[in-house]
């Protein structure tokens, strides 16, 4: 991967996570869902940090300096970091020509986080409804993936 795929990979997938983000705000919009607390986040990392893995409720884990700011971090190296399964799997040419159908499947398979590692780790039991919500988010995400990468793409090597 050259230079520049790297920054396209990196915009995508920060793209894609603000996609994300605003998709979050007009969910809320239509549905009523409250918007995601990344601060609860936030507070599992710092709680993983020194050794505590597990809560029977993060909410009720004793909060941690930054807590906020490190879950929107976390949020947004997530996001990248899902972003570079595309060329993995894909291959640098899916960061020259994306296309919709690889940045869909990384997107729905990457729910798979949220639900066998992020919630039961934080000690959270959502309902049928949550975890659809969840799925639709991801597959935003990898919506979000392809439009991101075909304008970052597109900027950065003038196609």
């Amino acid at each position: 991967m050259t230079a520049n795929d790297t920054v396209i990979i990196l915009l995508a997938g920060a793209g894609a996570t603000a996609w994300t983000d605003l998709w979050a705000l007009v969910r809320r919009r239509m549905f009523g869902t409250p918007l995601p607390n990344f601060g609860l986040v936030g507070r599992w990392i710092a709680h993983m940090a020194r050794g505590r893995l597990r809560h029977d409720s993060i909410a009720a884990a004793a909060p941690v300096r930054a807590e906020r700011a490190i879950g929107w971090i976390t949020h947004y190296v997530i996001g990248v970091s899902f972003a570079l399964l595309l060329p993995a799997l894909w291959g640098r040419d899916w960061i020259q020509h994306p296309t919709l159908l690889p940045a869909l499947i990384v997107g729905i398979v990457t729910v798979a986080a949220p639900y066998f590692v992020m919630q039961p780790a934080m000690g959270l039991k959502p309902s049928a409804s949550a975890r659809l919500h969840s799925l639709i988010t991801h597959a935003m995400f990898g919506l979000g993936l392809y439009l991101a990468g075909t304008v970052v793409s597109s900027l950065l090597t003038g196609g």
